[in-house]
């Protein structure tokens, strides 16, 4: 079965961090909650970060940029 198509625009973003949070990265992937490899953890924990940042008022909530 094809993979389905994701319907939310994307951007990338290159970051450089240590091997340390690379390893990090690679034990929250194993764990099979956190994506399938350590860049795809690294984006969920990001999101999780900002989700956390908006409930605590710390940011504001922004309009899709279409």
């Amino acid at each position: 079965m094809a993979k389905a198509q994701n319907l939310v625009t994307t951007e990338q973003i290159t970051i450089s961090t240590t091997p340390q949070i690379v390893l990090y990265l690679e034990q929250l992937v194993s764990t099979g909650l956190y994506g399938k490899n350590h860049a795809e953890a690294a984006e969920r924990l990001v999101a999780r970060a900002v989700e956390n940042l908006l409930q605590d008022k710390k940011l504001r909530q922004i309009q899709d940029r279409k």
